[in-house]
């Protein structure tokens, strides 16, 4: 059981990497109009802090790594909202092809649900190496189905959320504009879920109206 889930924390944490590497490759696709600097810098500045953090992580110094965690989703968020900005802006200029502004929104779509499931997992019940040490997970900002089950006495082996539960959380809140199964309790929560809501309105709002004018 304690192999199991220390694989379980390893794919996870292998799984957030992935992520940010995601997010960083996302910000190539868009114009150079809509990114700051070149288009390569986000990829480039996450690698760049990526390494000291895995290597953090490795060495057991849990405080830099959680440090150069909140670093990389502060940078991932800065670009983000940066581009979205900039392609709100660049709607009513008509500078860019229609085609290229559907596929830097719906790129923006994905970084946004990639970056918050980020914060999720990084912040809820003191982050990863908090909830690590815990055998259960009993409390946090989010209520998972599976903390109902273990308060029944219906979940026989122990459970703790991993980045994919985070990541199904992120990607409901930017489909349906609001968690589904996952109540949000914490107030720090609940604006940041009502944050990526109001991101992923913005987007989708923009790919229909161009969708419009293209036809």
């Amino acid at each position: 059981m304690a192999e199991g889930t220390s694989d379980s924390k390893r794919e996870s944490r292998w799984a957030v990497i992935v992520a940010i590497l995601a997010v960083g490759s996302l910000s190539t696709a868009l114009p150079s109009s809509l990114t700051i600097g070149p288009k390569w810098a986000q990829l480039a500045i996450a690698t760049a802090l990526l390494i000291p953090a895995i290597i953090s992580q490795a060495r057991g110094n849990i405080r830099l790594n959680v440090i150069l965690g909140h670093v990389i989703g502060a940078v991932l968020t800065l670009f983000m909202i940066w581009s979205l900005v900039l392609l709100v802006r660049a709607l009513p200029a008509h500078k860019e092809p229609p085609i290229l502004l559907l596929r830097s929104a719906a790129a923006l779509w994905i970084t946004n649900i990639l970056v918050f499931a980020q914060w999720y997992w990084r912040l809820d019940a003191g982050g990863p190496h908090q909830r690590d040490t815990r055998e259960m997970h009993t409390e946090g900002a989010f209520l998972f189905p599976q903390m109902t089950l273990h308060h029944q006495g219906t979940l026989g082996e122990s459970w703790s959320p991993r980045f994919i539960d985070y990541l199904f959380l992120a990607f409901n809140t930017s489909t349906a504009f609001s968690p589904t199964d996952v109540p949000v309790l914490s107030r720090w929560a609940k604006c940041m879920v009502m944050t990526q809501a109001i991101i992923s309105l913005t987007v989708v709002v923009i790919l229909a109206g161009r969708a419009v004018n293209i036809m």
